[in-house]
């Protein structure tokens, strides 16, 4: 299945075809008032924790190491993609942050997550959850 999940500055404009509106940032972005963001959520769960996002605007350590330890963060809170899942399923995904430069935000990394756990929850439903019925073979003589 195909999921449409895109990715705006929270300064852009509203599209009628946004679909959901996820806010995804620890922090309000500066000089917006909520309404008129348009949000259908503000979910600071799936976001690069406090530390990890100081670290990196300060400098401390570069966009690989950031985006290895932000994978790692979501890696070990799964359940924080669960909300973002099922806005995908559901149509299109809008995820806004006050980022500048989406690109080198944390942005494409939680898409590329939220996209692969998708897949593999699809992959995981396309199983057989028991096994098969077994009712037009002829019954046992051990009786």
């Amino acid at each position: 299945m195909s999921y449409d999940i895109v990715l705006k500055r929270v300064y852009q404009p509203i599209e009628s075809d946004d679909g959901a509106r996820l806010l995804v940032d620890r922090l309000w972005p500066r000089g917006k008032r909520r309404e008129s963001l348009a949000l259908t959520d503000w979910y600071r769960d799936a976001s690069p924790s406090l530390t990890l996002r100081r670290q990196y605007h300060e400098g401390e350590i570069s966009a690989g190491v950031f985006a290895s330890r932000y994978r790692g963060e979501l890696r070990d809170a799964p359940e924080s993609l669960l909300p973002l899942m099922r806005y995908a399923r559901s149509g299109r995904l809008t995820l806004l942050s006050a980022a500048r430069d989406l690109d080198a935000s944390h942005l494409p990394i939680l898409r590329e997550a939220v996209l692969t756990a998708l897949q593999e929850e699809d992959a995981a439903d396309s199983e057989p959850a028991s096994p098969p019925c077994f009712g037009h073979e002829p019954p046992s003589s051990d009786t």
